[in-house]
């Protein structure tokens, strides 16, 4: 699918050669690492029982939740050839899920003072199906209520039909998209806001 691109460079329009992508080249290792992490949680050749049709949906979701354009098209599209009966139920679950955050309550004392109240979402099952549901409302817990993982969360999953590789394989999935998502904004804002005389 990814043809061996990088897919932050991709995300972010990173040409080769550029100023930004000389940038990149300063840090080979993080670059490599961040490429591979792309390739072993949505490309594995052995995608086992979290199949790339629920990875790609979680990571359109993901996109979309985050209101990156370009990521939410790209992951549509790499979702669309896998699973296309999926892309409309993913996107409205994503419109449904909409919010700003993070939030969400401390359970630690000293921490209750920076507890925020906000929108507790829980996906339909009726388009996605069950394991599928408890998967977007596990990545919607992760993107914007961090504070609140608990043990049930992880227990809606295992009710859902998920293993414990595989829970612990979605969570490593959903941070990474969180990370991959941000660098390659970033890299759009650095492209669209340059230090005079730093970036071409």
């Amino acid at each position: 699918m990814s043809q061996n691109a990088d897919i932050i460079d991709l995300l972010a329009g990173v040409a080769p050669g550029s100023a930004l992508s000389a940038i990149r080249d300063q840090r080979p290792q993080a670059r490599e690492n961040a490429q591979r992490s792309f390739e072993a949680l949505l490309e594995p050749a052995d995608p086992g029982t979290f199949p790339l049709s629920e990875r790609y949906a979680v990571a359109a979701f993901v996109a979309r939740l985050h209101g990156f354009d370009a990521a939410t098209d790209f992951y549509a599209d790499v979702l669309g050839d896998e699973a296309p009966e999926l892309v409309a139920p993913v996107d409205a679950a994503a419109a449904s899920g909409a919010t700003t955050g993070p939030y969400g309550v401390y359970r630690e004392p000293g921490l209750a003072g920076e507890s925020r109240e906000g929108l507790v979402w829980t996906a339909d099952a009726g388009a996605l199906g069950e394991r599928l549901a408890a998967a977007l409302t596990h990545a919607h817990l992760l993107v914007f209520r961090p504070r609140e993982a608990r043990p049930e969360a992880l227990q809606a999953l295992v009710d859902a039909g998920w293993s414990a590789d595989d829970i612990v394989t979605l969570s490593q999935l959903v941070a990474f998209l969180s990370f991959q998502l941000r660098a390659a904004w970033g890299l759009r804002v650095l492209a669209a806001h340059p230090a005079e005389g730093s970036v071409a």
